[in-house]
């Protein structure tokens, strides 16, 4: 069969690099990574005729970095009508109404027409950035060199610098759409539509596409920062975050919903399945052979060249650990003060001193757009490591207390410290009102997010990063590959690196009657870590995809109610001390199912789900491109 073409028929693509890029702004790294001077109108012979102004040029760019928390509204990247796909998965639920995971998803109501413009959904083909970011960088990258007065060395690495952001930005395309056209240079300036003819590429040669260019700007990037520019360099490429991606998009394209026997959907139309887009054309066991190899030498280099860990606690309290974690995951710096982030991003977005945020995720959490599920919760095991059971007296009375630390980092619970006392959130409490007894707003599942929200005063005037790559997921990276391979113990002792963090016992004492030796087992358990671990980091909604767990989206999803058990429904903080009594201690607890909204998967789950539509104008203009099945 002849292989089918597609235009990337997108602005950036089409328009004069001089026009199209005439406007330099400078964008910085560290405390001013978000600050931004007005930009000049040059052209792009003034743009690398010198060495600042090509290195604008390049910082700009890192502004299109993948984001993952709502910014604007009905902006490039609204994410999902200030939502977020990661309520799409079975830890989070919408019960913010108007958004796009209750509006399309959770209604059914989505199709592929809803892409046309723009349309809200998970994740749009041309309206997140991604092929601006990639033709931005293949303009530097084919540019830089006539610049005077730099280095060879510097030019080098800036180079690799810009092949990373193409690696990435395809792969956050990759996990939603599957195999790409492969744009491997920036497109001439033409009136020829032919010029910008492409193939969509197989999943296979999407993949090597993005390795390759890891594995080349690995070699010209430094292993870390150096210690004179972490202050003002904060966020910049190194040969670690190059080599740590590589790890995921490997682990993600060996993954079931690519690497099987048969393909993920049956439905039509099936042009991309015949064409080997959607999935590899049968299971090959060398996908997970490199996906080893490639964690392998990234904690080989880790061993010789150090820098990069697991962020440590400073001491053996449920306080020292959660400080731990936190700073694992919200804390800036490249190898300095947070050892364990690999990649990250951020806005030019605060809290600010006034108690007011100017972008759209808190306000999105405020209005319930991301509330955690039981189902989540019960995912958390005990302090000690020993999965919840509300068959055990002891777990239920100590289910808010005596649980691994990571819970209450990620999840906002009844008697957690909270804005300087205890969080209140039975019915009738301060915090809860009456959200979870009618299912609706922040806390309709008696339960909050916690996770980059905090404490609110600990985000005063500092932007909050999105943690795209740290080392605990490498780490559960390596932990699924060594399961994959048969070496289990190995495989367990890297999950047992994860959960020692954060002072739990490791898989095998904390489960003494699950057979970890049975590779089905302890997937579970490192799918449930990695839940457990990268909470609300846009990592199980894709575990749940690349592993084909139709299972899991169809399971009907749980909120808690709690009842103080002296039958007040009342809080007790905002009573005058003499009246309010001592604080309640025995409470009262209802499971109860999730119904604002209800999910239309629940009784009518697709396989079509795991990828999304690229938009049938697109399709309809007849350039070749496959649409993906079910669409």
């Amino acid at each position: 069969m002849k292989m089918k073409k597609i235009k990337i028929y997108i602005a950036s693509f089409l328009i004069g690099i001089s026009s199209f890029y005439s406007c330099v702004d400078d964008v910085n790294f560290g405390d001013s990574f978000l600050e931004k001077e007005p930009g000049v109108d040059v052209t792009i012979d003034v743009i690398f005729s010198d060495a600042e102004s090509a290195r604008r040029f390049l910082w700009d760019n890192y502004s299109r970095m993948y984001y993952a928390l709502p910014t604007y509204w009905n902006a490039l990247d609204d994410k999902m009508n200030m939502g977020m796909f990661e309520a799409l998965s079975d830890a989070f639920h919408s019960h913010l109404e108007w958004d796009g995971v209750n509006r399309l998803y959770y209604s059914g109501a989505y199709n592929a027409g809803h892409e046309n413009s723009g349309g809200h959904g998970r994740f749009s083909f041309t309206r997140e950035n991604t092929w601006e970011a990639v033709r931005a960088s293949w303009v530097f990258i084919e540019n830089v060199d006539r610049v005077p007065n730099m280095d060879d060395e510097e030019k080098a690495r800036l180079k690799a610098e810009a092949k990373v952001i193409v690696a990435s930005r395809y792969f956050d395309m990759f996990r939603h759409f599957g195999g790409l056209p492969i744009v491997d240079h920036a497109f001439p300036i033409t009136t020829n539509p032919a010029d910008y003819y492409t193939e969509r590429a197989t999943v296979e040669a999407t993949t090597n596409f993005m390795i390759k260019l890891l594995d080349e700007a690995a070699k010209d990037l430094p292993w870390s920062l150096p210690e004179d520019e972490i202050a003002n360099w904060d966020g910049r490429f190194t040969e670690a975050s190059a080599l740590g991606l590589k790890t995921s998009i490997l682990l993600f394209a060996a993954s079931p919903l690519f690497n099987d026997d048969v393909p993920y959907s049956t439905e039509s139309p099936q042009d991309a399945v015949t064409n080997h887009h959607v999935w590899t054309g049968g299971y090959k066991s060398e996908m997970w052979t490199e996906a080893l190899k490639a964690c392998e030498d990234f904690f080989k280099k880790v061993q010789s060249n150090g820098i990069y860990e697991l962020n440590q606690a400073s001491g053996t309290s449920v306080n020292n650990y959660r400080e731990a974690y936190q700073n694992a995951y919200f804390k800036r710096g490249s190898g300095g003060d947070n050892p364990e982030l690999l990649i990250s991003t951020r806005k030019r977005y605060t809290y600010g001193s006034n108690g007011q945020w100017d972008y759209y995720f808190p306000q999105s959490t405020t209005q319930g757009a991301f509330t955690p599920t039981q189902e989540f919760v019960e995912m958390f095991p005990m302090s000690d490591g020993t999965p919840f059971s509300w068959d055990n007296p002891e777990h239920v009375k100590n289910m808010f207390s005596e649980r691994d630390p990571r819970l209450f980092e990620n999840i906002l619970v009844n008697n957690a410290d909270f804005q300087g006392r205890q969080a209140e959130l039975w019915v009738g409490g301060r915090e809860a009102r009456d959200n979870s007894a009618k299912e609706v707003s922040e806390y309709a599942t008696g339960y909050g997010l916690y996770k980059f929200i905090l404490d609110k005063s600990k985000n005063i005037n500092k932007p909050t990063l999105w943690p795209y790559l740290r080392m605990a997921e490498v780490h559960l990276n390596y932990a699924e590959a060594l399961m994959v391979a048969g070496r289990t113990q190995e495989a367990i002792a890297q999950v047992d690196l994860v959960r020692a963090r954060v002072g739990m016992k490791g898989l095998k004492e904390s489960n003494p009657n699950l057979n970890m030796n049975d590779s089905k087992v302890l997937l579970e358990e490192i799918l449930r870590e990695r839940a457990c671990e990268l909470g609300f980091e846009d990592v199980r909604f894709f575990d749940l995809i690349r592993h084909k767990r139709a299972q899991d989206f169809k399971k009907v999803l749980h909120g808690l109610r709690i009842y103080r058990a002296d039958g007040i429904n009342d809080s007790w903080s905002d009573k005058p001390a003499a009246d309010r009594g001592p604080r309640p201690t025995e409470f009262k607890y209802e499971v109860f199912e999730l119904s604002n909204s209800k999910r239309i998967w629940w009784t009518n789950f697709s396989t079509k789900w795991y990828l999304t539509a690229f938009a049938p104008n697109e399709i309809h203009k007849d350039y070749g491109l496959t649409q993906n099945p079910g669409w």
